[in-house]
């Protein structure tokens, strides 16, 4: 028994120094689960279906399900293309000349302001001039060599990670349960049945929370297009979009949805008076706030908790620790996480006091 409880000690040590090491086959490894978790069904109900008397292979249903996956990514990439493209025209359209003098004026008077009171001792307008002198500085420092550079890199990594990510997710699909069925021929005899039921455990909450985020957000993008769209807000569709799948950010997602509705809601439209831009900003911030409220009251007690089956308590202090860990992304992954180790602690537990061969001395 003990020799047990040290082997798995180890070997939970030996996988977490494995991923902090290899963090990048991690994160390909994670993701892959999960993108393979959200395929399967599609995948299997392809599988079964009947083409002239016989099943479509594993591999075509696989192929199709990830073209189902790219004409969706696609269609999302569709609904941001006409903000972009505004965006681009407002900027190209910018009176340059006119923003220096709106920013000279508040700049002047508040040298003016410090210059009262003593604040500061320099000649009249030197203040503004600093402020150019350090904009243009910075902007001539600038390595634009170094930039270009780091860009390459990054979209070369992002390439890297999407190929590895693909043909990861690939092979889990195509050999439904290979992984699972690996881990349990480590497994030796006399604790199969303990694994195979942690496994169904593990699986089965990782489902239900996979499927509560999905229902999470369609619904906030649901409640948050149809609110923006009575208010009268112009791409309330893509404001939505963008707020659905920043939610998945545990308390800072809401904060992001509403500054981004709040910034295209400024960049996009023409305010000839300050209280229509104020107007605008409270009816904003009404939706988010209302959509908000729904989210707190009904879907993450059933998503967070009831799919997870654990105390809200407990994912607020995960949540945070995951932040803490790994940023946002240690945010997004650590429910997950936390549910895979709370329920194999727990099953290993119940298997203690009820398996038979935890009674066996060592």
């Amino acid at each position: 028994m003990q020799r047990f409880f040290i082997y798995l000690i180890l070997f939970i040590a030996g996988f977490i120094l494995f991923a902090w090491y290899f963090s990048n086959i991690t994160v390909y490894l994670v993701l892959s689960l999960i993108l393979a978790a959200l395929l399967r069904p599609l995948t299997n109900r392809l599988h079964n279906f009947h083409l002239l008397g016989q099943h479509i292979p594993r591999w075509l249903a696989v192929i199709i399900s990830f073209a189902a996956i790219i004409f969706f990514t696609v269609l999302l990439a569709l609904l941001f293309f006409p903000l972009i493209n505004d965006q681009i025209m407002v900027l190209s359209a910018l009176d340059y000349e006119g923003i220096y003098e709106q920013i000279q004026s508040p700049v002047n008077r508040l040298e003016d302001w410090l210059m009262q009171y003593q604040l500061v001792e320099t000649p009249k307008g030197s203040l503004f001039e600093q402020l150019q002198n350090t904009a243009l500085e910075t902007v001539a420092g600038m390595d634009f060599g170094k930039f270009i550079s780091t860009i390459i890199n990054t979209t070369s990594s992002l390439l890297i990670g999407i190929i590895a990510v693909a043909f990861i997710t690939f092979f889990l699909l195509l050999e439904n349960g290979l992984l699972r069925r690996n881990l349990l021929h480590l497994t030796p005899n006399p604790y199969f049945e303990l694994s195979v039921a942690t496994f169904t455990k593990v699986e089965k909450l990782l489902s239900n929370y996979l499927s509560g985020l999905l229902i999470q957000v369609i619904a906030i993008f649901s409640m948050a297009s149809l609110g923006l769209s009575i208010v009268g807000i112009e791409y309330a569709l893509t404001i939505a979009l963008f707020a659905a799948i920043a939610n998945l950010i545990p308390y800072a997602g809401p904060i992001l949805g509403a500054s981004f509705g709040i910034i295209v809601g400024i960049s996009t439209g023409n305010f000839a008076e300050g209280s229509e831009l104020s107007y605008m900003i409270f009816k904003i911030l009404t939706v988010f706030a209302i959509v908000q409220v729904a989210d707190n009251i009904f879907l993450q007690p059933l998503i967070f908790s009831k799919s997870v089956k654990a105390h809200p308590l407990e994912i607020f202090v995960v949540i945070f620790a995951g932040a803490k860990i790994a940023g946002v992304v240690g945010m997004i992954f650590a429910i997950p996480v936390y549910t895979i180790f709370r329920v194999s602690v727990m099953e290993f537990y119940q298997g203690y006091k009820s398996y038979q061969i935890f009674k066996i001395k060592t």
